[in-house]
């Protein structure tokens, strides 16, 4: 658990944009398509609701605007984070979604 924090605290920390990303109906072999095109734009991070809540909450004091996120995290949800282009991950994940 002490590792998740760490590692959302750093992310938020190192990546100043993000998504918030469904993954219902999402398997495993297009989760790991996803993150293999992501590498070296961005970084996928799923996870508990209530862990990522905790960890957004005890981070708010460094960075308030990420209060916005926090409504956004309900049901099957997970962050991709980047320093890049926002539209060039998008199109990374539409290219990599199941029509």
């Amino acid at each position: 658990k002490s590792n998740y924090f760490n590692k959302l605290v750093q992310l938020l920390e190192d990546y100043p944009k993000c998504f918030v990303v469904g993954a219902d109906n999402v398997g495993s072999k297009q989760m790991q398509q996803i993150r293999i095109s992501l590498r070296g734009i961005g970084v996928v991070l799923m996870g508990k609701n209530t862990m990522m809540r905790k960890a957004i909450k005890g981070h708010l004091d460094r960075n308030p605007a990420l209060e916005k996120l926090l409504p956004k995290i309900k049901g099957n949800v997970g962050f991709v984070f980047t320093r890049g282009d926002l539209v060039e991950v998008r199109d990374k994940l539409l290219e990599n979604k199941v029509r």
